[in-house]
């Protein structure tokens, strides 16, 4: 009998993977992402199962969290095929060698500093390098078309369906024969959140013997996207004629495109003082490229915008920061700037630097816009730390803070209530991919709106199908 063991996001966001031992004993991944946070140590802990047993690798989405440890499936063996939408693969090998490199940065400092202590053989080496990405990249692929069957055998067929959530990314129907009845299961990946104005909407469902279902936000309502807008420019107008910068930690995938569109919006309507906004994340600058490129695949209000301006992100005010050297001149820069820059937890990148050089200043703003996952720095900041350590220097956090939840690209509580509304036939819902508290008021919320019953995932649970 086919069953399902999950060995990440199970009782926290991230982390995703989940394995499916089909009747015949062919194994199938969906995800395998990085832990982070105060989960992160156990990126160097082993699978739990053999890579190189696995025969096909299902990427949803290409965030860090869902694709972060392919590489190292690749390391341990895994030589099987790779299936995800096209620009899915892309924005992940921007997001892979993006982390290898920083990888091979932080172990570099860490070795450093250890041997001036002689402790140099306690620092573990970088999860993969840049040679084992492109190679894991170099697997053999089959590309998914939104709502097209891709049959890998004669009793199994894998279908991607848009999930709104970023660029290319899909909550996955596999159906399978077992004894001569079809049976489906669905894996949600991540769920996009309706307002989102960049990209078409998550599409309804169809039916599943078993739901594997994300419950990051299951806890709660988004503000609305007009009223997060409309706070956003509040928050920027503010600061800058106050004479302050805006300091925005944004993820580079579709976070970062939303806020360049809604600023250059501000900018064509009269609204945006006269400033200077700097994209500092070379990751960030390749992945706007590549919404530029797959503009088909982006909503019509986004593809008629391009249409009347010419360019969905770019104007005037706007400078793209590629290099140290060019990210380090930003300091110079006493007022009148808005700095978007990486990572979107503050758990490394540029964004740091800048925090080591205007947190203090009362006249700055900070501008949280996506989930902060616990153990992160972004995490201790939103809850209120008055003060934080950087690079070995304690940091007085006396610039506003303020964060901003309209613009998450997760489905809220009743966005995910509906989506499951939408299914034509449900058997079983499992819940991963979130916090146990917010876990547990979903599950309440399922049954008394719905009167249906959810389990939460444990860690390596089998759950027979």
């Amino acid at each position: 009998m086919a069953f399902v063991e999950s060995f990440g996001s199970v009782e926290v966001v991230t982390g995703s993977c989940h394995l499916l031992t089909l009747q015949d004993g062919k194994k199938i991944l969906i995800d395998c992402g990085m832990f982070q946070g105060e989960n992160e140590e156990k990126n160097e802990s082993s699978f739990g199962f053999d890579p190189s047993d696995i025969s096909y690798l299902i990427l949803t989405h290409a965030h860090l969290d869902h694709v972060g440890r392919a590489p190292l499936l690749f390391k341990n063996g895994f030589r099987g095929e790779i299936l995800s939408t096209h620009p899915t693969l892309e924005l992940a090998s921007v997001i892979l060698l993006d982390s290898a490199h920083l990888m091979k940065e932080n172990y570099y400092h860490r070795f450093k500093r250890a041997q001036r202590c002689s402790q140099e053989n306690r620092v573990p080496q970088p999860l993969y390098t840049s040679l084992e990405v492109e190679s894991f990249l170099a697997l053999k692929k089959t590309y998914a078309t939104y709502t097209e069957p891709i049959k890998l055998d004669k009793n199994l067929t894998v279908t991607f369906y848009n999930a709104g959530h970023i660029l290319g990314s899909a909550f996955v129907e596999i159906s399978f024969f077992e004894d001569g009845v079809q049976k489906y299961i669905v894996f949600s990946g991540d769920l996009g959140n309706k307002n989102d104005f960049l990209l078409p909407s998550l599409v309804d469902a169809k039916v599943a013997d078993a739901l594997y279902i994300e419950t990051t936000y299951g806890d709660r309502q988004h503000k609305s996207m007009d009223d997060s807008i409309l706070e956003l420019k509040e928050i920027v107008i503010k600061t800058l004629e106050n004479d302050g910068n805006v300091l925005i930690p944004s993820f580079a995938v579709d976070r970062t495109q939303e806020l360049l569109y809604i600023l250059k919006k501000m900018s064509m309507d009269g609204e945006l003082p006269k400033c200077r906004i700097f994209l500092d994340s070379p990751m960030a600058i390749r992945a706007t490229r590549l919404y530029n490129k797959y503009e088909n695949e982006l909503s019509q209000e986004s593809q008629e915008f391009m249409q009347e301006s010419g360019s969905i992100f770019d104007f005037s005010y706007l400078d793209y920061v590629q290099t140290p050297e060019e990210s380090k001149k930003i300091n110079d820069i006493e007022s009148g700037a808005i700095i978007i820059a990486g990572a979107g937890m503050c758990n490394g990148g540029r964004i740091l630097h800048h925090f080591k050089h205007r947190l203090w200043n009362e006249k700055n703003a900070v501008v949280f816009v996506g989930f902060q996952a616990n153990g992160t720095l972004g995490r201790k900041i939103v809850e209120g730390a008055e003060f934080i350590e950087l690079y070995g220097e304690k940091i007085k956090v006396n610039s506003t803070i303020h964060t901003v939840n309209g613009f998450s690209a997760h489905a809220d509580q009743r966005q995910l209530i509906e989506w499951i509304q939408t299914f034509e036939r449900l058997e079983k819902i499992y819940l991963v991919h979130g916090e146990e508290d917010k876990q547990l008021l979903f599950k309440e919320e399922l049954l008394n709106k719905l009167t249906l019953k959810a389990h939460i995932v444990k860690y390596k649970e089998h759950i027979y199908i």
